[in-house]
């Protein structure tokens, strides 16, 4: 299948109550695995890339190797930018094809966020790419992306009301209490605030943050109208303890694709569950 936009998928997952994966990637190997996970278990996807990621891989290759990947299988795929803070950086994965950007303007005050959001919302909706915003601040760091625990503050529901009639954007990341990063303790989701921002909102809603909660945390929030997931920490930590435990145990092998063969199926093992627990499994077939 092509690359399709980000709402088309969103909003099947907003109006069929599931939410979708999106995953960071940094490599090919992780863009093979996510989208073969995809296609075995029949699951809408989000490939995504931080702006770390892109400078480390470079735009023009995750786009091809996500629109690559995309056409060898019958999933829906898009291609999004995660935490998209430098004008440029947005405007050429505008140009290379991605199908979803995120305009992370939330460390400004409210007036200029919503100003700097409806710009991208603009150029981006002429070229039929859709855009995320967030709106609160979500504690933790994210490649260059840090907000320390005591500057991370909640999404206002009637805020983000006006939020997203001012600036038109197609879904929001909300603030409710996790966290970019590695978890030190369990995270406290603030659930009455999802309920209640779905009610005000009827619109998909995006959860930063979720490598390390709890399964059951996860699949309350989905419930309550969480249509998008982000995970990145989960991957890296599962990719990296299979290449540590592989080379630990057969230390005079130097071949790349037998160190990162068993890599990779560890990694679609986890992207698999990932992708049961959140009810989006089959529902490409829909």
């Amino acid at each position: 299948m092509m690359i399709v936009s980000g709402i088309e998928i969103l909003k099947h997952a907003h109006e069929n109550g599931y939410a979708v994966r999106a995953f960071n990637v940094n490599n090919m190997e992780q863009v093979q695995t996510i989208i073969e996970a995809a296609n075995e278990t029949q699951s809408p996807v989000i490939i995504q890339a931080s702006q770390g990621g892109l400078k480390y891989v470079g735009v023009e290759y995750i786009a091809a190797m996500a629109k690559v990947a995309a056409q060898k299988v019958s999933v829906p795929a898009a291609i999004h930018l995660d935490h998209g803070t430098d004008f440029e950086q947005i405007i050429k994965c505008l140009r290379n094809d991605f199908t979803s950007v995120m305009i992370d303007a939330s460390h400004y005050e409210l007036e200029e966020n919503i100003k700097k959001t409806k710009q991208i919302v603009r150029m981006a909706h002429v070229v039929g790419v859709s855009v995320e915003a967030e709106l609160g601040k979500i504690g933790g760091t994210e490649d260059d992306i840090s907000v320390d625990e005591n500057d991370a503050t909640f999404t206002d529901p009637h805020g983000a009301k006006r939020f997203v009639e001012e600036t038109g954007v197609d879904y929001l990341a909300i603030a409710v209490g996790t966290a970019h990063g590695h978890y030190k303790g369990e995270p406290k989701i603030d659930f009455q605030r999802i309920k209640t921002i779905k009610e005000i909102l009827n619109m998909p809603l995006v959860l930063h943050g979720s490598s390390g909660v709890p399964e059951d945390s996860i699949k309350e929030v989905v419930r309550l109208g969480i249509n998008k997931i982000n995970i990145d920490t989960d991957i890296r930590m599962a990719f990296h303890r299979a290449v540590k435990s592989f080379v630990r145990e057969n230390p005079d092998v130097y071949d790349p694709r037998k160190i990162l063969g068993p890599a990779k199926e560890e990694l679609k093992k986890v992207i698999a569950d990932k992708m049961r627990m959140f009810g989006s499994a089959g529902m490409a077939l829909r």
